[in-house]
């Protein structure tokens, strides 16, 4: 199986990813524009880390290198982009869990944020959460949609993971014995 992966080409992974990335960005337009849920800023962010991957895979399918150096280069940025949003979908859950009494209170939206403020303090005071992003509006067995979005983002994780395992292929025609 392992093998059958390797014979994958750079542009096989990165359209692999970009198809998932579409996906989730397709999932996350409907529940807003036909279901009605509003995105929260942590929402926000991780639809930027998925637009982050999405445009990674997009070049890297275009220039679809043959060299071991690219497809590290494409792998590891495009493992950037997906780490950056488990992360922020980490923080997402967890700002769900917190009982209400430690709730962080709800401050002045995104937009006025961005007009007012340089991007790192945006970024600072959108991470350190909001009452929003604490809110469940909305379970699908279970799960809150930061949660469904971290299991997105795991499986976009492959993509990467793919064309880092076909960096580290060896070279045709080297043999090692011994």
């Amino acid at each position: 199986m392992i093998d059958d992966l390797r014979g994958l080409d750079v542009r096989a992974w990165s359209l692999a990813g970009l198809a998932f990335c579409v996906l989730m960005m397709g999932v996350a337009l409907v529940l807003e524009h036909l279901v009605g849920l509003e995105p929260c800023p942590l929402c926000i962010l991780q639809r930027v880390a998925v637009l982050a991957a999405a445009a990674v895979f997009l070049v890297a399918a275009v220039h679809n290198p043959v060299g071991r150096l690219w497809a590290a280069l494409y792998g590891l940025l495009s493992l950037g982009a997906v780490g950056g949003g488990i992360a922020v979908a980490g923080r997402h859950l967890w700002l769900q869990s917190l009982p209400a009494d430690q709730v962080p209170s709800c401050g002045p939206g995104l937009d006025y944020m961005m007009e007012i403020l340089p991007w790192q303090q945006v970024l600072s005071r959108v991470l350190s959460g909001s009452g929003e992003c604490a809110e469940i509006s909305f379970r699908l067995l279970g799960l809150s949609l930061p949660g469904w979005t971290l299991i997105g983002f795991l499986i976009l994780a492959l993509a990467p993971l793919g064309l880092l395992l076909l960096a580290n292929r060896p070279r045709s025609g080297y043999h090692w014995s011994g």
